[in-house]
């Protein structure tokens, strides 16, 4: 197997850990905006997650542009969305607007979940295929 063909399967691998990593922290987010009404809970969780999510995105997409993903572009809209939405959430849960949080988390959970299947997974076999 050549270097390109283990840097590309062992990234896959990498990535895929992060997302089981990502939407576990979705799901707790989740978990305790719906059953916690300790908010320094929640937004200890929340923060975690914005900085956990950051940092897998900045990751994945320097992978993308070093390896000249066609769909970088798209991927990299629903990357900032998905930030976008945390940072509102983040914003509601300051605010004490919990009965907002807890609806808005689970719209995260579905989105990133439909993006890790369908947009991950894409450059995923993309990177399988050695590109």
């Amino acid at each position: 197997m050549s270097g390109i063909a283990e840097f590309n399967i062992a990234s896959n691998v990498q990535t895929d850990h992060e997302h089981q990593v990502q939407l576990g922290l979705l799901q707790a987010l989740c978990t305790a905006a719906r059953e916690n009404p300790d908010a320094e809970a929640v937004a200890e969780v929340l923060e975690q997650l914005m900085a956990y999510s950051e940092a897998h995105f900045t990751s994945e997409e320097l992978l993308m542009r070093m390896k000249s993903y066609d769909d970088y572009e798209d991927h990299l809209s629903d990357h900032s969305h998905m930030l976008e939405v945390l940072l509102e959430i983040a914003a509601d849960h300051a605010a004490g607007n919990s009965s907002l949080v807890a609806g808005k988390t689970e719209q995260v959970l579905a989105f990133i979940g439909h993006h890790i299947d369908t947009r991950d997974r894409r450059f995923a076999e993309y990177l399988r295929n050695g590109m």
